[in-house]
């Protein structure tokens, strides 16, 4: 179809826009993030497989390297998602692929613990502004109807990568030891960090930073897709703030935090210590893996996850439940995983958590951008992501330092509980202000 055949009344014109701009930018996203969650999470492999013991790491001090990566992100996801709404997605994001890429690369020749937790924290400087910033470009592309499923789809980057990152990662360091003479979490940290340089180009060139601009897209398809968002941020601008600090003040902003520190607390605490916990199935149930098998366990519950992602935003559509309930289930079933008697039964419950964080992520944001539109969008969007992601660095030291202080993960994995299921309260009771957020904040 060229791009001045396309025809049909206002809202098939919006749907097949949206289709084909979903085809077009979605599969893209999705490379992306993978790559991006890969290398923020991968040190969870290199941690016992090697890393812990060549740098020295206690428990705790590699609960802080895994952590401090968020306090980077902490400081600059406002200003750099303030950057990508003036910018461009476009340079903006090839931006932040280049220098993120850089530094994972580096992180192959770290000589000690001091080094790799200022590594980290770089790494969390350069990532800063990423995720936030696609969630503010879909806004860019996608009418609200349709981008919780397109949030859906993006986010399944974390659960493939998870699952699949968990395979390549352990393939790596048990066959990549030796290779150019590095340790094998070595050569792992460098061949998984060169892809995100390499995307830098692929986006440069072929990321679209809104409708008007894509000369892949019928000039009908792309005028319905404006008019269709046009409108809607007209509506939101008059329900939610109007200005950088009045999203920033909001306290459904400040609350909405809390929600996403409490989801993705349980997303960190096992991105960051299942691979430990399955690797310490040895000694609490006399089972033995190798490291290969334990990566393809790890891989379980985020493959059973990328399902219930898909299947609960499709089924859900009130955004409280689509929340709250995966939400609360999550919350439960993690600490029951402390007390069953067998390595599978342990596994069917930490699957049971995985499926919760993950089925809760996607429609968490269709709560944000219902109310926020434009500069205040940007801002608001980054503000939640940045104090939400402080979870990235709580959890994993928190998890650490009780595994230190008690000699095992149960207290750790009962704070997991706790805040998942306080973020699911929290969401309920938001509900109720849902009308009340129509009284402008400027």
């Amino acid at each position: 179809m060229s791009s001045d055949t396309a025809v049909g009344t206002e809202d098939q014109l919006v749907r097949s826009g949206v289709r084909r701009a979903g085809r077009r930018l979605v599969p893209l996203l999705i490379l992306l993030y993978f790559v991006n969650y890969l290398d923020r999470v991968n040190i969870g492999f290199a941690g016992p497989n090697g890393m812990n013991e060549d740098l020295g790491l206690s428990a705790t001090m590699f609960g802080v390297a895994a952590g401090v990566f968020f306090i980077g992100y902490l400081l600059l996801e406002v200003p750099s998602n303030l950057m990508l709404h003036r910018f461009g997605a476009r340079r903006w994001i090839a931006r932040i692929l280049v220098t993120w890429g850089i530094i994972a690369t580096i992180m192959a020749f770290t000589p000690n613990a001091t080094v790799l937790i200022v590594l980290r924290f770089l790494l969390g400087v350069a990532e800063a502004g990423f995720f936030p910033g696609i969630i503010l470009y879909l806004t860019y592309w996608f009418p609200a109807a349709q981008r919780a499923r397109m949030t859906a789809w993006f986010m399944t980057a974390i659960p493939v990568s998870t699952a699949l990152g968990a395979v390549v990662s352990s393939l790596i360091i048990e066959h990549g030891d030796g290779l150019f003479g590095l340790a094998g979490w070595r050569v792992m940290f460098l061949l998984e960090g060169i892809p995100a340089v390499l995307l830098a180009v692929v986006v440069w060139f072929s990321l679209t930073d809104r409708p008007a601009a894509a000369g892949w897209m019928p000039q009908a398809e792309k005028d319905a897709l404006e008019r269709a968002l046009a409108a809607e941020g007209r509506e939101v601008s008059e329900a939610g703030p109007k200005s950088v600090l009045g999203a920033l003040k909001s306290p459904r902003v400040l609350a909405l935090s809390w929600v996403y520190f409490g989801v993705v607390y349980g997303l960190y605490a096992l991105g960051f210590f299942l691979p430990t916990i399955i690797k310490g199935f040895s000694a609490q149930y006399g089972t033995h893996f190798t490291t290969v098998q334990q990566g393809l366990i790890n891989a379980i519950p985020y493959a059973v996850g990328l399902v219930a992602m898909i299947v609960w935003t499709r089924r859900s559509t009130n955004p409280t439940v689509r929340v709250a309930v995966p939400a609360l289930v999550g919350g439960v079933a993690i600490p029951v995983a402390l007390y069953l008697s067998n390595p599978w039964l342990a596994m069917v419950a930490v699957t049971i958590c995985a499926c919760g964080v993950l089925a809760a992520l996607p429609g968490f944001w269709s709560l944000p951008t219902s109310y926020l539109t434009g500069a205040a969008a940007a801002a608001g969007i980054g503000l939640i992501n940045s104090l939400g992601n402080m979870s990235g660095f709580v959890a994993p030291y928190v998890t650490g330092a009780l595994s230190d202080a008690t000699g095992n993960n149960k207290l750790g994995l009962w704070v997991v509980g706790i805040c998942m299921v306080s973020a699911a309260v929290v969401t309920w009771l938001l509900r109720r202000t849902r009308r009340g957020a129509a009284t402008p904040t400027k």
